[in-house]
């Protein structure tokens, strides 16, 4: 399946139009029923995020969603503008940031999401609901990449 693009402007009434495509587009993928409730949720919490960090720093940027399902797996990459500060660009998000850290796996302990302590109720719900997250924090903002497993059939 070939990957789709979408940007909003940072409103929270978008958040609910970005979780309705990445739904929509995880069934297209192959994403089992019992796991939509999951991409929707991990999804619209991510988005959330972003959206608040936007309106914050940078609130004329949209926040841009990828969504790609490929190779038995549904992907999901939320990216915000909000600059990090100088000497935290290129580094993943730590727990000074309230970020929880980079490879993010289920299973980790309640209280730490890829050996780095959890802070910040979002991360921790997408944490909990992706099958694998990755936070990536470069100049440009902060990528959060989540995946699930697909059938990979439909298309």
């Amino acid at each position: 399946m070939a990957t789709v693009e979408m940007s909003f402007t940072p409103l929270p009434v978008h958040v609910r139009t970005a979780r309705l495509v990445a739904t929509a587009v995880a069934r297209r993928s192959g994403v089992e029923e019992a796991l939509l409730d999951e991409v929707r949720l991990a999804v619209g919490e991510a988005c959330s995020r972003a959206v608040e960090a936007h309106q914050a720093q940078c609130p004329a940027e949209p926040v841009r969603i990828e969504l790609t399902g490929s190779d038995g797996r549904f992907e999901v990459v939320v990216t915000d503008a909000a600059i990090a500060a100088p000497d935290q660009a290129d580094s993943p998000p730590g727990p000074a940031d309230g970020w929880a850290g980079q490879a993010v796996a289920n299973g980790d302990s309640a209280h730490t999401v890829g050996g780095f302590p959890l802070e910040g109720l979002g991360l921790a719900v997408i944490a909990g609901l992706a099958d694998d997250v990755q936070f990536t924090r470069t100049s440009a903002g902060l990528s959060i990449r989540m995946s699930w497993p697909s059938g990979g059939t439909a298309g």
